[in-house]
């Protein structure tokens, strides 16, 4: 497929996309918001900026926050999304310390419209988002593009492989350097047509990240409104059919661990309210942070329905199940409990963290469950063992203390990459 295929199909799904964001804003309002921003008009001038960085939703924001950071003191900073989540995400870490907005459609027109309203001296994109347009764009207009913390699953490979090899290899064109998480990923971007070297090994920024200072106190604090001596565990990041399997799991768990409680923490806040609602059906005692209600002895599943707390709730809880993994929509990031000391769980589809999250179980930090059935068993197996959990939660401390410096590497490509642009070097 061409490019120009491409953006014609783009232009004759445009009214689908249209329907789309109206139907995801029956449920959550601001997709109803700053439509403009999608086509790339924006309603602030926009300043000139040092660096863009461009991040679909929360769990690449959260990921890239150490390296923001690191960017901050060094020029004007652009992040980019896609998603309110993440569009939230970003004012409430950094509010009036840099740019943000949306992300255009990968439309020619707002691509240009995109790139001559902020002029960034150089792109990063985070993880693996291939736009054409937006790329071919970048290398029109001499803007070095990066890809930073960039994962291929072999699934995501095969797939660009059967439909859009040719597509795929002219974005790549377009790329100046690339940041990969393993040699794995290293190998399948070169397949596709990423020039070798122009491609660097530098392991997972993921395993960078920072906690907040007051998180241990606050986790604390948090710990002993639920009860402290109640078995707790954390079912985060669930998508839509997930929940289903986690309260089931709960439910027989309940059946030998009669005081145990569920923190559920739904993925999309547009989902907050059905699933307090599939909880009350079950039924279980509910009790919804976000409405300020009392987690009491007799509450079984406590909603977390609020955003940005996640590692707080990590922090409160005994053991956490990562979501995404019971359901074929993929795991989310396991390493924010592990950093923290707390036995990790996932199901079986997590070919989107594959290295990461068997490097937790080849050290004894993390399990595999099936099913709801094996999470039940698995559950009651570690409250009643706590000497278990300790060594987890101990293993995954040293897996990710040992992992730390991907950072440190792709700051250190990136300052090269602008040294090289500053000089004139192609």
């Amino acid at each position: 497929m061409s490019r120009k295929i491409y953006s014609l199909l783009f232009y004759l799904l445009l009214p689908a996309l249209l329907l789309r964001l109206l139907w995801r804003g029956l449920r959550a309002p601001d997709y109803r918001q700053r439509w403009g921003e999608r086509f790339g008009y924006y309603s602030t001038s926009g300043r000139a900026v040092t660096l863009w960085i461009h991040c679909v939703s929360v769990g690449e924001f959260v990921a890239a926050i150490p390296l923001i950071r690191s960017c901050l003191t060094e020029g004007e900073v652009l992040v980019t999304t896609m998603t309110p989540t993440g569009s939230a995400r970003v004012r409430a870490e950094f509010g009036d310390q840099l740019q943000h907005v949306y992300l255009p459609y990968d439309l020619p027109a707002a691509v240009s419209r995109f790139l001559r309203q902020f002029s960034p001296s150089m792109g990063v994109v985070m993880e693996t988002e291939l736009w054409p347009n937006l790329f071919h764009g970048c290398r029109s207009a001499e803007i070095p593009l990066l890809l930073a913390n960039v994962r291929l699953s072999q699934r995501s490979y095969e797939g660009y492989q059967r439909w859009v090899p040719g597509l795929v290899s002219e974005a790549l064109c377009a790329v100046t350097w690339a940041a990969l998480q393993s040699e794995a990923d290293a190998q399948r971007l070169a397949a596709l047509g990423m020039a070798e070297d122009k491609i660097s090994v530098t392991g997972s920024i993921k395993f960078d990240l920072t906690l907040p200072a007051e998180v241990g106190v606050q986790g604390v604090a948090l710990r002993e409104t639920l009860g402290v001596e109640r078995p707790i565990w954390i079912a985060a990041s669930t998508r839509e059919g997930e929940e289903e399997a986690v309260l089931m799991a709960h439910r027989a768990l309940l059946r030998q661990l009669p005081d145990a409680l569920l923190v559920l923490v739904p993925r999309h806040p547009e989902r907050f309210n059905r699933v307090a609602r599939q909880v009350e059906a079950a039924p279980f005692h509910l009790s919804r942070r976000a409405l300020g209600e009392p987690c009491e002895a007799g509450t079984e599943v406590y909603l977390a329905d609020t955003m940005g707390e996640m590692m707080l709730l990590y922090s409160a809880v005994d053991i956490a199940y990562v979501g995404g993994s019971l359901v074929p929509t993929g795991a989310h990031n396991m390493l924010e409990p592990a950093a923290l000391g707390k036995p990790v769980l996932f199901g079986p589809h997590r070919f989107n963290f594959a290295e990461i999250s068997q490097l937790l179980i080849n050290q004894g930090a993390a399990l595999e469950v099936a099913d709801a059935a094996m999470l039940t068993e698995t559950l009651r197996t570690l409250f009643l063992h706590r000497e278990r959990q300790q060594q987890m939660g101990q293993q995954g401390l040293r897996v990710v203390a040992q992992n730390r410096g991907a950072l440190d590497k792709l700051l250190a490509g990136i300052r090269a990459q602008q040294r090289k642009k500053s000089a004139g070097v192609g």
